[in-house]
């Protein structure tokens, strides 16, 4: 089981870092990449064409403004490609977003919230369940730790509350 994260700046790498935190909690090898469609965009062409070949089973594409990373990658492979909208301008990622969800028919991005890097890693581990079974239970168990982490903060604030704080 294989997700790349690429990103077309290491100054994304903060924002993305949950992304691999979350796939390396679920066993998942991560391979990162830095190149972007526009300042090198052999880089990123070799790297979509050669994804599958690489045993690369899901895409995760990160990028800012104009954010043509992720539609780039897909329009050279089939491997499905998870797109994360930047906040790196003053649109504050909307022109990212925009950007990632208005790819033509044909070449899909999957898009996620702005900044959404641990969503786009359950996606990718969802998406590798459908051949990986015991990803299944992962998840399901991923789901039950969050009900008990909810379930736990508000208890928490009953308590606060009935305390007076």
């Amino acid at each position: 089981m294989k997700v790349a994260i690429i990103m077309g700046s290491n100054s994304d790498w903060p924002i993305l870092e949950p992304a691999e935190k979350t796939l390396k909690e679920f066993g998942v090898e991560v391979e990162v990449i830095v190149a972007s469609a526009h300042r090198t965009p052999d880089v990123v062409h070799e790297f979509a064409a050669g994804a599958r070949n690489r045993g690369i089973e899901a895409i995760i594409a990160a990028a800012g403004a104009a954010a043509h990373l992720g539609g780039v990658i897909a329009a050279y492979t089939t491997v499905p490609v998870i797109g994360i909208p930047i906040n790196a301008t003053p649109l504050n990622g909307m022109d990212a977003l925009l950007s990632f969800v208005q790819m033509p028919a044909g070449i899909p991005v999957a898009t996620m919230a702005i900044n959404g890097a641990k969503n786009a890693a359950l996606f990718a581990v969802q998406i590798l369940s459908v051949k990986y079974p015991e990803l299944v239970t992962k998840l399901a168990e991923n789901r039950l730790q969050m009900q008990e982490e909810v379930k736990a903060k508000g208890e928490k604030l009953a308590k606060m509350r009935a305390e007076g704080k």
